[in-house]
Parts: C-alpha cells; sequence; structure tokens
C-alpha cells in the first residue's frame, strides 16, 4: 500500500506541476496556477500520515516506510528547484517570458551552482534522515528498524558524494579553453 501511494504521490506532483503550469501561462489564470502549485505540499503530508498511521497499526518498519521518507526528504529538498525550473521553460516556451537561465559552465560560478545544488541534495537528505529517525523512535525498541537505519546510511553516502562532486569544482575548476590553443 505505501509503494502504491509514493507512486501516486509521484503521479500527482507531476499532474499537479503540469495542471498549475497549463492554467497559470496557457489559460492565464495565475492564481489558479499558483493554487494548484501550492496544492502540492498535501501530497507530502497525506503520505506522510498514511505511513505514520501504518506504523502506529502494527506493521513492521521495512523499506517501504523508509522509501516514504526518503520521498517526502527529497521533495521538501529538490520539490521547489523542480518547480522552478519547469517553470522558467513552460513561460519561456508558452508566455513570452526570458529564456531559462543556464548554469555556468567555468570558474568559481560553477563551484558556486555545484555547491547551491549540494545544499539541496544535503537538505533533501537531512530530512529523510530526521524523518526515518522519527520512525525508529516511534517505533521503539520492540521494533526491528534495521532496514530504516540502512536508509539513513544511505542518506549519508548520498551526502558524501554530492559534497565530493562540488567540491571538485571547487579545488579543480573547469576552465574556459583558449580561441588561440587549438579550441574550436
Amino acid at each position: 500500500m505505501i509503494v502504491g501511494l509514493i507512486i501516486a504521490c509521484e503521479v500527482a506532483f507531476w499532474v499537479l506541476l503540469a495542471a498549475g503550469l497549463a492554467f497559470r501561462y496557457l489559460l492565464r489564470m495565475p492564481r489558479t496556477g499558483l493554487a494548484l502549485l501550492l496544492c502540492e505540499p498535501l501530497l507530502e503530508v497525506v503520505l506522510f500520515v498514511v505511513t505514520a498511521i501504518d506504523l502506529k497499526n502494527g506493521a513492521e518498519p521495512d523499506w517501504r516506510h523508509g522509501l516514504a521518507a526518503v520521498y517526502i526528504g527529497f521533495t521538501v529538498g529538490l520539490g521547489h528547484a523542480t518547480i522552478t525550473w519547469a517553470d522558467a521553460r513552460v513561460a519561456h516556451r508558452f508566455a513570452g517570458g526570458p529564456p531559462p537561465v543556464k548554469p555556468p559552465k567555468y570558474g568559481r560560478a560553477r563551484a558556486v551552482h555545484e555547491w547551491r545544488t549540494a545544499g539541496r541534495w544535503t537538505l533533501a537528505c537531512v530530512v529523510a534522515i530526521a524523518l526515518l529517525q522519527a520512525a525508529i523512535w516511534y517505533v521503539g525498541g520492540e521494533g526491528e528498524t534495521g532496514s530504516l537505519r540502512a536508509w539513513q546510511s544511505r542518506m549519508v553516502v548520498l551526502i558524501g558524494i554530492n559534497v565530493v562532486i562540488a567540491g571538485s569544482y571547487t579545488l579543480f575548476p573547469k576552465r574556459e579553453r583558449s580561441a588561440g590553443k587549438g579550441g574550436v
């Protein structure tokens, strides 16, 4: 049931996003579009409540409950950036908005971009870790929580990967090729 709800939340996220942007730009109803976009967090609240009820009713915590916490964390950490990304593209394509800003390719600006990205992923992972820990405490000592702790470990690894990627752009910044040195 939890996995089905996670899938339903993901589908609903994209449906609400598409509907919100369609109302905002195609139908010229920006307030209705905004209202639809603001419904997105309700999906995570529903998933959180259903997961908590499932655990309260005696379900053994397993990978599905961990996946629900991770999904919520990722939506918190990456959802706004995803909506902003889609909004810029739809505004440009259908409403005459400016072209979307492309991420910088070189130097310090690229490193800053990578650290911001790592920050969003870190936020997502920290929220997931906190929700997983809350589930562990909620279940208490009588439940098997190994699968939830495994999800926490995966989130720590994911944070590490993002920090290494961002750090590599800081320590070894990509430089623009100069036209005089055989550049194309």
